[in-house]
């Protein structure tokens, strides 16, 4: 039996998981099946009052939103250092900086980080923040799920 194989796949999928209960996304699903009270959520302690609520777990759509867009831009700003490291590559003939399979790596991985972490999240982080209020709802339809759902972009 492989166990190299088995404790790998674990790990993998142990650590996403360990990452979101470590950072209290299943607060209140714990607190539910344990059959202890649940907090209410009645939305008067929503949204954020300082700086520092916008690395913790929030279920208001507004923060939800701030935070997509503030990832995304991090996901694009490391993009845009591979986009110039692979132009600065092109300046001119020859190899300067990298070696043709690391520059196919790059080009890949820029185009990943682009779409899949700049464009696509970019645009959920916008709608998060204004079609609620477009709508005139006070927050999101699951706000946990939402949340989650944020959560598990650094990832």
């Amino acid at each position: 039996m492989d166990w190299d194989a088995i404790i790998t796949v674990g790990a993998l999928i142990a650590a996403p998981f360990g990452y979101l209960i470590g950072i209290g996304c299943f607060d209140y699903w714990f607190r539910w099946a344990s059959g202890a009270p649940t907090i209410p959520e009645d939305h008067s302690g929503h949204g954020a009052t300082g700086w520092r609520d916008y690395f913790r777990v929030n279920t208001d759509h507004k923060v939800i939103g701030i935070q997509y867009i503030c990832t995304t831009f991090f996901f694009f700003i490391a993009a845009g250092l591979m986009a110039m490291l692979m132009r600065a590559e092109l300046a001119q003939p020859g190899t300067q900086f990298v070696d043709p399979n690391t520059f196919n790596g790059l080009f890949s991985v820029h185009a990943s980080l682009m779409i899949f972490l700049f464009i696509i999240p970019v645009f959920a982080g916008i709608a998060n923040f204004v079609i609620p209020l477009m709508i005139g709802a006070p927050d999101m339809a699951f706000p946990r799920l939402n949340a989650l759902s944020f959560w598990m972009l650094p990832v």
